[in-house]
């Protein structure tokens, strides 16, 4: 399965909720498998954002449909990422430049 970097704030109203009812997060983590997408990993961070979140979906349009589901709510804004592991990168980089089918000369 595909994996994303989740990265989210929390807006005024998503502390206030966090704030009285800090397993909240893990009820929104459960909410997230609802849409068919696994929490790898998660971490509060200081900083820009509140947390990141390794997540796995199956595809782009599943990713997108709980991130937008999410942000709807006005708790919490998010930016998502794709990543890919950095052997399969290493790997693709090594391909570059080498076409099926041709020779050299």
């Amino acid at each position: 399965m595909p994996t994303y970097i989740l990265l989210s704030t929390l807006t005024p109203e998503g502390r206030q909720t966090l704030h009285k009812d800090p397993d909240r997060m893990e009820k929104v983590n459960k909410e997230i498998a609802d849409f068919g997408c696994k929490v790898i990993s998660q971490y509060a961070v200081l900083g820009q954002c509140d947390f990141v979140t390794i997540i796995e979906a199956a595809d782009n349009a599943a990713i997108t449909r709980m991130s937008v589901e999410l942000g709807a709510r006005g708790g919490v804004a998010g930016m998502t990422m794709a990543a890919m592991p950095l052997d399969e990168f290493i790997s693709r980089l090594e391909g570059r430049g080498r076409r099926k089918g041709r020779t050299k000369r």
